[in-house]
Formats: C-alpha cells, sequence, structure tokens
C-alpha cells in the first residue's frame, strides 16, 4: 500500500526530531550553561527591529514561533571523516550557539538579550536531517535571504570574495570588514527580508 505508515520513513524519522526540538523550552541565547552533545537548534528573536516585527517572538517562545536561524552541529571532526564511530561528540553544539551568540553581540544594532533559542543533543545519523526539515519547515530568513550569519572567520590570506549579507545587514564583526563591499546596499537587503517576510 502506498500510503502505508513507515516509522523508519526518512521524512518521518526528520519529524520527530523536529517534534522533539519544538517541545523543548526556549532558553536566552546569551545564558547557555555548558553542555555536552552535537544536534540540532533553533535561533529566535523577541526585539523590537521593525525589520522582523513578523517573526518576533513573545517569551517565553512559543513552540509556534517561527525562528530567524536554524543550524546543526556535528561532532569535531565529523566533517573530515576522522570521527571514530565510538568517539564522544564533546561540546559542539554549545561551541555553536556560543560563536552564535558572539556574532549578535558584535553586531551595532541587535542586543543579545532579544536572542533565544531551542537545541535538542540528536545521535549524528539524525543531524542533517533534523536540519533540513526545520529549514524546509520554516525557512528562516538568516539561513535563505540574508545568508552568511553561521560564518566563520576564515583566517588570514582566505578572505576573499564578498562580505557576507548579514554581515552587510547587521555589522560590527571585525573580520568581516576585511572583505569586499557587497554590490547591493543594507537598505537592498532588509527591504529582500521585508519583502519575504510580508509574503510569508
Amino acid at each position: 500500500m502506498s500510503d502505508q505508515y513507515n516509522p523508519l520513513d526518512k521524512g518521518n524519522l526528520a519529524e520527530s526530531v523536529v517534534r522533539a526540538i519544538l517541545e523543548k523550552e526556549a532558553e536566552p541565547l546569551g545564558g547557555l550553561a555548558k553542555f555536552q552533545g552535537a544536534g540540532v537548534y533553533a535561533i529566535y528573536y523577541s526585539g523590537g527591529l521593525e525589520l522582523y516585527k513578523r517573526i518576533r517572538c513573545s517569551t517565553p517562545v512559543p513552540a509556534a514561533g517561527v525562528p530567524v536561524y536554524v543550524g546543526k552541529a556535528v561532532p569535531d571532526g565529523a566533517r573530515k571523516g576522522v570521527k571514530g564511530l565510538e568517539k564522544k561528540p564533546g561540546n559542539s553544539l554549545f561551541k555553536r550557539l556560543s560563536d552564535h551568540a558572539k556574532s549578535v553581540d558584535a553586531a551595532v544594532d541587535l542586543e543579545l538579550g532579544d536572542f533565544w533559542c531551542r537545541h535538542l543533543v540528536v545521535d549524528d545519523i539524525w543531524i542533517p536531517l533534523g536540519e533540513a526539515l526545520l529549514i524546509a519547515r520554516f525557512t528562516p530568513v538568516w539561513n535563505t535571504i540574508v545568508d552568511g550569519f553561521g560564518n566563520h572567520n576564515p583566517g588570514k590570506g582566505r578572505r576573499e570574495g564578498l562580505r557576507p549579507r548579514w554581515d552587510t545587514l547587521h555589522p560590527g564583526r571585525d573580520w568581516a570588514t576585511k572583505f569586499k563591499e557587497r554590490p547591493e546596499s543594507r537598505e537592498t537587503i532588509a527591504n529582500e527580508v521585508r519583502m519575504e517576510l510580508e509574503g510569508s
């Protein structure tokens, strides 16, 4: 039967990860206690910027809230294929969220206290699937229209190309100023965000 429910179907497995993270209580992005594990996360905005009024969340953040950004943190070494199956993931998810907190704190027009997050420690194999479904469900603007929030400082000698759109819209990270300015202005990107959110 084509409509037979299969609990091991990729979509159903991803859905279970999404349900689990949305059941978690949101925490202040800037006040996380250190924890172990890798997994997925969603970041929410509760501040007063008019640009994000359509996705501004009340606090406590409801499960129906729309995240401004969704991401994942895999165990150290996983991207290079050097992580053994028996190794522990360390605190990669906590480190990733801490990096995001530093990025927000550096931005001249954002306040770290306005950002909240939900995070879920997940077995390695389900992390990409969970992230993909979260992005597909919410299409967060910092994943789609304003890319670059999750970028790291590439280091000296590797700063080729244009400044990330996120750093053009929300300037403040020192390393981003080393890149060439984008052809589109800050206001142009802001208008794209408004149009996207008004259509959602």
